[in-house]
């Protein structure tokens, strides 16, 4: 069979419903093609280039070649085959189309010729294909040492981020049996702000209020919730309420937050190197933190000893501090930290761990994914204090689920549970008022 009878009408990616042998054929040709060009390039030269002029000398080197080849393709087949090379060259390969669109969320590439992405809360497949396990290594090694990381067998896991601040996680042989894999983590070039996720159903314009009193207020916030639940999300949504006069100290793992006041510092840990020495923690960036004056602490997500030494922070001065944890209840969130004290070796008894985290926290926000997709606040609790060893909480907010409509969509409402908060006072004493419609039971 003619290339040209392989390869026509298998233009769209993702889905684009190319068969074995037509993907491979084209892949063939893109890899020809590219090793053809990177011969014939000029590397140093093209260095002192713009990017539009790297892609214009590219487009002119790739049509050229087709040329000299003859290859039977149509207009609309050369330009896939040209931008696809483009991709190889200055981007991420396969990937770039999918990074391209702003719907996409996730991309899961299980391996080089199996790959998934989440699109509004749900995942499905893609057409999109690596020609082989060597050619997805050069991409996951192109995005690590962007970053100043390193991957190969003495070294199989890495963490990094694009660009864009999208995270990504890479794990390879003989880790991963079946070869390499790498997720995707997207996160959009401006950040939901708290009205588009009131607009998406994931809260209430009442509770967007209350939040914002909330911070304003200098509260300790904790958001508790599951993986891909939308806690990054909702903790940037709420730090664009700290006013814009205070000194913002944020702490990540792999830096994904977006603040938008003036006045940030940001941390980021640091894995170990070759030698196995050089390592960052989150806890020594904590420790850090607290001789940097900062007015507010935020913690991307607490998940090891650094629990101790942020609550310990927001018992001593440094209140209106937010953070996330892994948790599927507020109860579980609570004793998801006095894990995470345990793990530091610190000797403490049960009542005084639990006395910290009831000292240092005034909210538990839970959110959760839905099982159509979306995502929602499904509690706001507030910590009351102590009865004897047991950490007291009050639900404020809840969201009642009711059912599930035709289109397979949740149904439910957010309500009030009709108790009055405790820091209601501590918001007045700030000139802060609680409408008493917030807490009157429905």
């Amino acid at each position: 069979m003619a290339l040209r009878e392989r390869l026509i009408g298998q233009t769209n990616i993702p889905g684009n419903g190319m068969d074995g042998t037509g993907q491979q054929s084209f892949q063939e040709m893109k890899s020809r093609l590219h090793k053809t060009l990177i011969n014939r390039m000029d590397l140093t030269k093209l260095s002192a280039l713009t990017p539009e002029q790297v892609h214009a000398e590219v487009s002119r080197l790739a049509e050229s070649v087709l040329a000299q080849e003859g290859a039977p393709l149509s207009a609309s087949e050369r330009e896939r085959l040209v931008k696809d090379v483009q991709h190889e060259l200055f981007g991420l390969g396969p990937l770039e189309p999918l990074l391209a669109d702003p719907t996409i969320s996730d991309i899961l590439v299980n391996s080089h010729n199996t790959i998934y992405i989440e699109r509004r809360g749900k995942i499905e497949p893609t057409n999109v294909r690596f020609k082989d396990d060597e050619h997805l290594m050069r991409v996951i090694e192109r995005i690590v040492s962007s970053v100043g990381r390193r991957i190969d067998e003495s070294s199989p896991m890495v963490d990094a981020r694009l660009q864009d601040g999208s995270r990504v996680n890479a794990i390879i042989p003989p880790l991963s049996i079946d070869g390499p894999v790498l997720s995707i983590r997207r996160f959009g070039a401006e950040p939901l702000r708290m009205a588009a996720l009131v607009e998406h159903n994931a809260l209430t314009k009442d509770i967007a209020d209350m939040l914002q009193m909330v911070v304003h207020a200098r509260l300790n916030v904790l958001i508790s919730g599951g993986t891909g639940a939308g806690k990054t999300t909702l903790l940037n949504a709420l730090s664009a309420y700290i006013p814009e006069n205070e000194r913002i100290v944020t702490i990540e793992d792999s830096a994904e937050l977006q603040l938008q006041q003036p006045h940030v510092v940001r941390l980021e840990t640091r894995p170990p190197n070759i030698e196995g020495r050089g390592e960052v923690t989150q806890r020594d960036l904590v420790k850090n933190a607290l001789r940097m004056r900062p007015d507010r602490i935020v913690i991307g997500e607490v998940r090891g000893g650094e629990a101790i030494d942020m609550l310990q922070a927001m018992n001593t001065g440094h209140d209106g501090s937010l953070t996330t944890v892994h948790a599927n209840t507020p109860r579980d969130a609570l004793a998801r930290l006095e894990t995470m004290i345990q793990m530091t070796g610190m000797r403490l008894s049960d009542r005084a761990m639990r006395q910290q985290v009831a000292s240092a926290l005034n909210l538990v926000v839970q959110v959760a994914r839905m099982s159509d997709g979306s995502r929602r606040v499904t509690s706001i609790s507030e910590i009351t204090g102590m009865e004897g060893d047991t950490i007291t909480m009050q639900e404020i907010f809840m969201y009642e689920r009711s059912g599930v409509d035709s289109q397979g969509k949740v149904i439910g409402r957010f309500k009030p549970t009709g108790i009055r908060p405790r820091f209601a006072e501590k918001l007045k004493a700030c000139g802060l008022q609680l409408p008493r419609v917030f807490f009157e039971e429905v």
